[in-house]
């Protein structure tokens, strides 16, 4: 069967996952396009593809045993010069996405695996492309607010050609929504 990369992440919903994209695309990330906007809980891994059914497994007893939590983004941070990446900030459900990350990663699990860097959750929008454009990501979405009740995550799997595909969602065993965040225009971009 071989091998296949696969990645565990909170997708960004709509309208606030597309915007994002789209700006993502315009700052010059190739990329953009092949990759839904998300939150990491576990970065792109390789795996046998024999060992998807006790993965997909394993993840459902993660979600089971999670519960709806309020996410709210603000603001732009980066990780240079450690690493060419700008982002959207996770501000309310950083703790949360912590904890989740963790259990996916669970030492006695499939998915056992050390991180390359510290975990931090948050929102790519600029990755790998020139300083100035890094610069201008960082800048024009400074002022960027989303909130949203986050009800689960996905299994992705990267193909061939690059592109990240959803194979299954996992959503929280507990049916309550947290109420949301104080109050804020969602998923706007103030004019400057």
């Amino acid at each position: 069967m071989g091998t296949v990369t696969i990645g565990v992440s909170i997708a960004v919903p709509e309208p606030h996952g597309s915007l994002l994209q789209q700006r993502r695309a315009g700052f010059g990330d190739a990329a953009a396009h092949g990759i839904p906007t998300h939150v990491t809980l576990l970065p792109p891994t390789e795996v046998e593809a024999s060992e998807l059914p006790a993965i997909q497994a394993h993840l459902a007893e993660v979600a089971a045993a999670g519960r709806p939590f309020a996410m709210r983004l603000s603001g732009t941070g980066t990780f240079r010069p450690l690493s060419p990446v700008v982002f959207v900030q996770v501000v309310d459900g950083a703790e949360a996405c912590a904890r989740l990350q963790k259990r996916v990663r669970d030492t006695s699990g499939p998915l056992a695996r050390e991180l390359q860097f510290p975990y931090h959750p948050h929102v790519t929008v600029a990755h790998g492309i020139d300083d100035e454009a890094m610069n201008r990501a960082y800048e024009e979405l400074a002022d960027y607010r989303a909130e949203w009740a986050c009800v689960g995550f996905a299994l992705y799997e990267q193909g061939p050609d690059g592109v990240w595909r959803k194979l299954r969602e996992f959503t929280f065993g507990s049916a309550a929504v947290p109420p949301q965040a104080g109050p804020v225009e969602r998923g706007t971009i103030p004019s400057r």
